[in-house]
């Protein structure tokens, strides 16, 4: 194992050209730090210089979403329990586009003007994902894009459909 990247050290910081101590992530040792944009009509388009969503190496990091209706491009400035429900919506799109799902969802963060809405958001968090329940951590903020009350965004693995092998042919797969 060379942790030094072919003994090519700079600093406190390494060059990646040996990743083999990163075993199962196969995906990063061929294809360097190749990085694919995920992106989907069934949520709200990037309102910036990001994406909806970013696949490296199997892993989907999704951009936080708000309640924005992906049809009419309107933001649902409603209750609380209406924002949460669209803004998960929204994420459970991009997350299959990229191949997922939310059962595959490991980590979230949620975003919130206001903690008291703590209780209302989980409720309605809880209808989206089952055990074992992805990582999360809850932070409240003093304010969100379109005065929105809640934003979330997620880390998913993107499973291989049916396939141990190594060059299966499925498009992004080995």
């Amino acid at each position: 194992m060379n942790w030094q990247g072919e003994g090519k050290r700079r600093t406190s910081f390494y060059y990646l050209s040996d990743l083999s101590y990163l075993g199962d992530l196969g995906d990063l040792r061929k294809d360097g730090f190749m990085k694919k944009a995920i992106s989907t009509d069934k949520a709200p388009k990037a309102i910036g210089p990001y994406s909806q969503a970013v696949e490296i190496g199997g892993l989907v990091f999704c951009s936080g979403q708000l309640a924005i209706d992906p049809k009419t491009n309107a933001f649902e400035d409603k209750t609380t329990e209406v924002q949460a429900k669209m803004v998960l919506t929204n994420l459970q799109a991009v997350v299959k586009e990229a191949g997922s799902s939310m059962d595959q969802v490991v980590k979230t963060t949620i975003y919130l003007t206001d903690m008291a809405d703590f209780p209302k958001v989980n409720e309605v968090y809880g209808s989206f994902f089952k055990e074992p329940y992805p990582a999360r951590a809850t932070v409240q903020v003093a304010a969100l894009p379109k005065g929105a009350k809640v934003e979330i965004e997620a880390i998913a693995y993107r499973v291989h459909k049916g396939c141990d092998c190594e060059n299966c042919g499925e498009e992004g797969c080995c």
